[in-house]
């Protein structure tokens, strides 16, 4: 009798926005092999001066699985657990290689830049600060990390500039 052998792959797992840490748990409790990249930040709290660790990826880890139904279903049913990304048909896999090239990049405990790149015509929504719930189009990068937001109102537009960190893109 001849057996075939599973082969495990990595996936990104996307989850709820600040469940990380309790999905993380979850799937490790279940003996799941979960890789959750976090980087230490400076508080943003100006009356504090701490370091924090957070997730490198807000809502996503990764998981390394086989994809079988029964483990498939184990990790969408973890609470706080969304998807695997991927397109219309299954999860796509991430290269091993990716992995390990995150995983030496946060052990080095140097800063590191992430983030999306916007493009001319992005919607975009303000998602911290006084413009925070605004929803605009993205249209330029400004001098010391802002950006230029158009939102439509009456049927005109105005500009706001703000920071880029404020912003995310719109799916």
């Amino acid at each position: 009798m001849i057996m075939n052998k599973l082969i495990c792959s990595w996936y990104a797992l996307h989850t709820r926005s600040k469940f990380e840490n309790k999905v993380y748990d979850a799937l490790i409790k279940k003996s799941m092999e979960v890789f959750f990249p976090k980087v230490q930040v400076r508080s943003k709290r100006r009356d504090r001066k701490v370091m924090l660790n957070v997730p490198l990826f807000p809502g996503y880890m990764f998981i390394k699985t086989d994809l079988n139904p029964c483990e498939y279903i184990e990790i969408i049913r973890t609470v706080g657990a969304v998807r695997l990304i991927g397109n219309k048909d299954s999860p796509v896999s991430i290269s091993s290689e990716s992995i390990e090239s995150l995983k030496i990049i946060v052990a080095q405990n140097n800063p590191i830049i992430t983030g999306i790149r916007f493009k001319r015509g992005d919607r975009v929504i303000v998602v911290y600060g006084p413009f925070a719930g605004v929803t605009g189009i993205f249209d330029r990068y400004e001098k010391k990390g802002r950006v230029l937001v158009y939102i439509e109102a009456l049927g005109q537009f105005a500009g706001v500039n703000v920071s880029k960190k404020d912003v995310e893109i719109l799916s």
